[in-house]
């Protein structure tokens, strides 16, 4: 970001003071890369509160142009509920400022889309915090299963007693969408080998205490002929797996396993597990974020990006409801391109996505990076 020194801190608002907020909050608070001077929350109240447990002084109010001018800001973290994700975003990259949004992006595809069009019109970085990709030891992990070979097949589980009181509980699909998302995330990132088609079959176990369907299996084909087999479950008291859940990876040069926390391990000849120290967590996505924008260039959960991610998600979803047929990611895609375009109030962005071939070009066009120099520039407009 012209004008700014790799030691400066960049300042920003953070949108939402919740519990979520709270721990990006103390994060921001120690982070030798960003530091709050503004928060935002609807609840006025709970936002003092929770800047006054944490010791900050910074700016607070209810708008986020008027925090975001008042307080000096030049980026957004965006760390509201899912279904406030777009209208914080649209709110910030038409004021100018490039945002850090919390996974999920969009409850689905279309929505993301009209997003991705968003971020193209206003100029500005739209990058996704899909935090669970910034583990040391998932680094390590993709780096044996590079020296795998073609793929075979990929497993993964998660199995968790998740007690978080509040939406998530509430939510029609609280495992795909708020953890799967993550999950389905970290396959994209071991393994080039991108998903082409899923099925999928949920279900909430008698013994559940969230109103959805808090359990799911689901098999992706990818683009190799490899498989995907994922298993998982919010609301499973015994022999509990990482958050990260546990994985094994079967190739032709052999096989590798990752608990999820530090145990990687592989069978294959010359096998070598590198582990680097690296930023973890929320903390690896707000440094990435940072970087790109000092450096006008393109981090690895730019929207357009992400989009795949979600596909992941509303295929399982749709498979599901649909009796567990099979979705091809695909013609989820051009369908959802049709329905962003049917959604879209803003002459603007609708025109964008009108102007596409297919959603997958539209998703394919270069992305912001180092061609952008009017965004490398940074602040706000």
């Amino acid at each position: 970001m012209t004008g700014m020194s790799d030691r400066e801190r960049l300042p920003v608002v953070v949108v939402g003071a919740g519990a979520m907020g709270g721990e990006w909050l103390r994060m921001l608070a120690r982070s030798p890369h960003a530091e709050t001077v503004g928060v935002v929350d609807l609840d006025v109240d709970l936002a003092r509160a929770t800047v006054a447990k944490i010791g900050l002084d910074v700016v607070v109010g209810s708008s986020l142009s008027d925090v975001a001018k008042a307080s000096g800001a030049r980026a957004v973290v965006n760390v509201t509920v899912p279904q406030a994700h777009r209208v914080v975003n649209e709110e910030a990259l038409r004021a100018g400022y490039p945002v850090l949004c919390e996974k999920p992006l969009a409850p689905t595809v279309a929505e993301a889309l009209r997003q991705v069009a968003l971020a193209d019109l206003t100029g500005q970085l739209l990058m996704v915090s899909q935090s669970r990709r910034y583990f040391d030891h998932l680094a390590a992990f993709r780096g044996v299963a590079g020296g795998l070979g073609p793929l075979g097949v990929v497993h993964a589980q998660f199995f968790h007693e998740d007690h978080e009181p509040g939406f998530r509980e509430q939510m029609a699909h609280p495992l795909l969408v708020d953890m799967s998302v993550h999950h389905f995330d970290m396959l994209r990132y071991l393994t080039d080998d991108e998903p082409v088609s899923v099925r999928c079959d949920s279900w909430n176990p008698s013994w559940s205490w969230f109103a959805g369907h808090a359990a799911a299996t689901a098999t992706f084909e990818l683009s190799s002929g490899a498989r995907f087999v994922y298993q998982g479950s919010r609301a499973t008291p015994g022999l509990q797996t990482s958050w990260n859940g546990d994985w094994h990876i079967y190739a032709e040069r052999g096989a590798a396993h990752w608990d999820g926390d530090d145990v990687v391990e592989s069978d294959a000849a010359g096998a070598s597990v590198e582990v680097t120290s690296a930023s973890e967590g929320i903390e690896g996505s707000l440094e990435e974020f940072v970087a790109s924008l000092r450096a006008g260039a393109t981090p690895q959960n730019e929207v357009r990006t992400n989009v795949l991610t979600l596909a992941m998600v509303e295929g399982a979803i749709r498979s599901s409801d649909r009796g567990g047929e099979k979705v091809v990611l695909a013609e989820l895609l051009e369908e959802s391109l049709v329905q962003a375009i049917a959604d879209e109030q803003r002459d603007d962005v609708r025109e964008l996505l009108r102007s596409w071939s297919s959603a997958a070009d539209g998703i394919r066009t270069p992305a912001w990076g180092s061609s952008r120099a009017a965004i490398a520039s940074g602040g706000a407009r």
